[in-house]
């Protein structure tokens, strides 16, 4: 639970579903005051109304690459007190709805797709983290983007988003270095059992990945602990705090 004399302030995006979802619930078990937003207001509004039991909350819906909703957000963090933590979750396969289709080859990938996912998962969470940098700096804050495994390995059809997260890890790593004050973790969270993945590998059975909510604890003892910046995975930070024997 947090100690301090005034609750601290999260920013989470793509909140209303899988990670983001499962994460700001504990935040809020934690006693963070929450600013959550994602793109479907119904999921959202149903995600605020759970967490409210628990915190104060603000849940304007939108999107990342919007830039009044990003204000709205920045706006909304400062209400609360001021931003401690942004998590950059939101993320975008394609930049398109892939109807049950694979996901596309470099060669054939449409290019409005492509500029879509790279808006929405590298500009947006830069962006967004400019407007958030006077409170963060003000909270000796962190930001905590999330990556992914894809960023670093070459698969196929992976190519888009993979490029995006290796460009958010890069952008990651020089916030860091610029920003020595406050902790900047890009985190691959490892697979997961979400509808995203699932839309990743239509047809198959995805039931063998971990759900999100395993993910979680390694997350909040980045929060709660504070280790250096730097590129991290999910998984080896499990395996760190694990106990003895487990």
């Amino acid at each position: 639970m947090d100690t301090s004399p005034t609750p601290r302030v999260a920013v989470v995006t793509g909140a209303s579903r899988g990670l983001g979802l499962e994460l700001a619930r504990s935040l809020a078990r934690d006693g963070w005051r929450l600013v959550i937003t994602a793109r479907h207001p119904a999921e959202l509004a149903a995600a605020a109304a759970e967490q409210a039991a628990l915190t104060e909350v603000a849940a304007p819906a939108g999107s990342v690459v919007d830039d009044a909703h990003r204000e709205r957000l920045a706006a909304a963090a400062a209400g609360l007190g001021g931003a401690a933590l942004l998590v950059n979750n939101a993320s975008t396969l394609t930049g398109y709805d892939l109807a049950g289709a694979p996901m596309p080859a470099l060669a054939d990938f449409p290019l409005p797709g492509l500029l879509e996912t790279f808006e929405v998962n590298v500009l947006g969470p830069i962006a967004l983290t400019q407007l958030l940098l006077p409170q963060l700096r003000g909270h000796g804050g962190a930001v905590l983007n999330i990556s992914s495994d894809a960023a670093v390995e070459a698969y196929a059809g992976w190519g888009g988003y993979g490029a995006s997260k290796a460009a958010l890890d890069h952008a990651s790593a020089v916030l860091a270095a610029e920003e020595p004050a406050l902790r900047v973790w890009a985190v691959d969270p490892g697979d997961m059992r979400t509808r995203m993945h699932q839309e990743a590998f239509p047809g198959e059975d995805i039931s063998d990945r971990p759900l999100p909510a395993t993910v979680v604890p390694a997350l909040l003892g980045l929060v709660r602990g504070r280790p250096a910046s730097g590129r991290l995975r999910a998984a080896d930070l499990a395996d760190a705090t694990a106990p003895a024997g487990a």
